[in-house]
């Protein structure tokens, strides 16, 4: 199983092209690891560690948590399909927003990383 936790250039250049100054949500679909190698905390503790470290970094480009929790019952699909181990919904002014946070010295990003096994960041745009 391939597990994803970079960016992908190609995506994230069609991502940035069709940015057009509105608002944005990102879906972030996560999967912890079991343990941390490095310090035996679990994934689920280790993102949590993220996210305490990111919230300045949310806060200065006033991004919003708009949901973060962790899926219960497949109400339509297959009921064997393993479901995520959280989902994260966080709305940003604007692509320019998300950038600069992103970008920021001292973002967390390797934090994220060290406690994710895999992930899926989904950006999404209203229907009007």
């Amino acid at each position: 199983m391939e597990n994803y936790l970079k960016i992908n250039p190609d995506e994230f250049q069609k991502f940035k092209n069709s940015t057009d100054g509105a608002p944005l949500v990102m879906l972030n679909l996560l999967r912890y690891k079991k343990t941390v190698a490095d310090s035996g905390e679990t994934g689920k503790e280790a993102y949590n560690t993220y996210l305490n470290a990111a919230q300045p970094f949310f806060k200065q480009v006033n991004a919003e948590i708009v949901f973060f929790g962790r899926p219960e019952h497949m109400l339509i699909g297959p009921v064997d399909e393993v479901l995520w181990d959280a989902i994260i919904v966080v709305k940003y002014a604007s692509f320019s927003d998300f950038m600069a946070m992103t970008k920021a010295e001292g973002y967390p990003s390797h934090l994220r990383e060290r406690a994710l096994f895999d992930s899926r960041l989904i950006h999404c745009k209203p229907n009007m």
